[in-house]
């Protein structure tokens, strides 16, 4: 079956990256694609700042992401560009880890002038990584992200449109394989990931 991936790389404990990620992860799991959600900061910081690709935490992160026909990539704009926790975890993949994937990148801001941003820091080391296509990605400004009610996100309504296309590009950009999904497939809980490769097929330069 499909395998995909969404990865929220915000440092905070509250993050409304990572609410928004979530957010999408139930609309494709209601198209009939379940998705995994990795939150980086979850991460164990000696692991992932160590490059310590035998840990266990680490070592589970990077086969769902080898075993991922799409991935979701969400960041907070800091300074301009996408979060240092992010670049962190990409920086541990194989330079080409993202190949045969199709990807969506996404980004939060406060502010659009930050929208660029996507295109000009986000997008460019998606395509590094190999990515089979990136589709066209989604800047969500902060406050159209409403606090979690324990279910979903609040996602202002002027946001729903675009995010709905968003997930439409990327279920039609995945592999041929990829569409046809079994009806009992599973939906992963919030926050698990699917194991895939072992971690002795990875690489770190």
């Amino acid at each position: 079956m499909t395998s995909l991936l969404a990865i929220s790389g915000s440092p905070s404990a509250r993050s409304r990256t990572a609410a928004l990620t979530a957010h999408m992860v139930q609309r494709l799991a209601k198209a009939g694609f379940p998705a995994g959600h990795l939150r980086v900061r979850d991460l164990p910081a000696t692991e992932l700042l160590a490059g310590r690709t035998d840990g266990p935490a680490l070592c589970q992160a990077l086969s769902a992401m080898a075993a991922a026909d799409g991935v979701i990539v969400a960041t907070p704009v800091y300074k301009s560009a996408y979060s240092g926790l992010l670049k962190t975890f990409l920086d541990v993949l194989p330079q080409s880890g993202l190949a045969g994937k199709t990807v969506l990148p996404v980004m939060t801001g406060g502010t659009l002038a930050h929208a660029l941003a996507l295109d000009y820091t986000l997008r460019p080391v998606l395509a590094a990584l190999g990515a089979r296509h990136i589709v066209r990605g989604v800047f969500v400004l902060d406050r159209a992200i409403g606090p979690d009610d324990g279910v979903l996100p609040r996602v202002s309504a002027d946001v729903e449109p675009r995010l709905e296309q968003a997930i439409e590009d990327f279920i039609t950009a995945l592999p041929p394989r990829c569409l046809t999904v079994p009806e009992t497939a599973a939906v992963p809980e919030p926050g698990t990931l699917t194991v895939g490769v072992p971690c002795a097929e990875t690489e770190r330069r």
